[in-house]
C-alpha cells in the first residue's frame, strides 16, 4: 500500500486594515465563516483564543448575527497561572470582552482547573515563589489537566494524534512570541505534549501553560491577529525571514 502523500504546509495569506474598526468587523466574518464551515462539516465549533489584544478585537462578535453559540467549544492556546478573575487571566480578558456578552453556557469554555492552584498562586500569582519545585508540580498538573480537557473533546471522538481546531486565533508578540512559546524556549522543539508547562516566562507572570506547535500546526484554519505600527519590523521578520526562527513563523498548518 503506497504511502500518503506529505502535506506541505499553508502558505500565510496577509490581510492588511487601515483602522482596528476595519480589522474588528472583517475578523467577525471570518470567524463566522469558520464557525458555518465547521458546524456544517461536524455539528460543532472548536475554537482556540488567546490573550494580548485580541480579547478586545473580538468585541464585535457580539453584536454578529448568525453566531451560533451553543455549538462552541471554546479553549484558550496559552494561559497564564492565575485565579480566572485576575487581570492577567485570558479568560478573564475574553470574558470582558465578549464571552459574558453572549449566550454561551459555561461548560463550554474550557478553563484551567484552579482547584490544582497552589496557595502561593492564589496569594501571589505574579511573584517569585520560593519553592521552584512546587511552582513546577503545579504548572505541570495544570497541564496535564487541560490536555485532558483537550481529549474529551478531540482524542475520544475522532481518535486523533493531534487536535484538530477549527479555528485558533493568535497574537504576536514584538520578539516573535505567540502562545507562551518565546525565542530560544526548549518547547519550540515539542512533540509529544499537546499542552506544556513554563514557569519562567521572560514575559511576566512567569508561570502559564501553553499550546505546543503540533497544535496549532494541526489546526484548520489560524491565524494571527496583530496590531499596531510596532510590530512591523516582526511582521517582516515572520514573513520574509523564516530563517531566524520566530515561533511565530513556526506556525504553518498543513491542514
Amino acid at each position: 500500500m503506497p504511502n500518503a502523500p506529505l502535506q506541505k504546509p499553508s502558505e500565510p495569506i496577509l490581510y492588511v486594515f487601515d483602522d482596528v474598526p476595519g480589522l474588528q468587523g472583517s475578523l467577525a466574518e471570518f470567524i463566522k465563516t469558520a464557525q458555518d464551515k465547521a458546524v456544517t462539516d461536524h455539528g460543532f465549533f472548536t475554537v482556540a483564543l488567546s490573550g494580548g489584544s485580541l480579547p478586545n478585537n473580538l468585541k464585535p462578535l457580539i453584536n454578529e448575527q448568525g453566531m451560533q453559540w451553543d455549538k462552541w467549544q471554546v479553549f484558550f492556546a496559552d494561559e497564564r497561572i492565575v485565579p480566572l478573575d485576575h487581570p492577567e487571566s485570558n479568560y478573564a480578558a475574553c470574558c470582558k470582552a465578549f464571552l459574558d456578552h453572549v449566550p454561551i453556557k459555561r461548560e463550554q469554555i474550557h478553563t484551567i482547573n484552579t482547584d490544582l492552584l497552589t496557595e502561593a498562586s492564589r496569594t501571589d500569582p505574579e511573584g517569585q515563589h520560593a519553592d521552584k519545585e512546587a511552582d513546577e508540580r503545579e504548572a505541570q498538573d495544570i497541564a496535564d489537566d487541560y490536555e485532558k480537557q483537550l481529549i474529551s473533546v478531540f482524542a475520544v471522538p475522532n481518535a486523533v494524534r493531534y487536535p484538530t481546531f477549527d479555528l485558533i486565533l493568535l497574537g504576536m508578540g514584538p520578539d516573535g512570541h505567540t502562545c507562551s512559546l518565546f525565542p530560544g524556549s526548549p518547547l519550540l522543539a515539542e512533540n509529544d505534549m499537546w499542552v506544556a508547562s513554563i514557569i519562567d516566562s521572560p514575559k511576566p507572570p512567569p508561570r502559564r501553560i501553553t499550546f505546543t506547535f503540533p497544535d496549532l500546526n494541526h489546526a484548520q484554519r489560524c491565524a494571527f491577529v496583530a496590531t499596531g505600527a510596532g510590530k512591523q519590523d516582526t511582521l517582516h521578520d515572520v514573513l520574509d525571514e523564516p530563517e531566524k526562527g520566530l515561533p511565530c513563523s513556526r506556525v504553518r498548518p498543513v491542514t
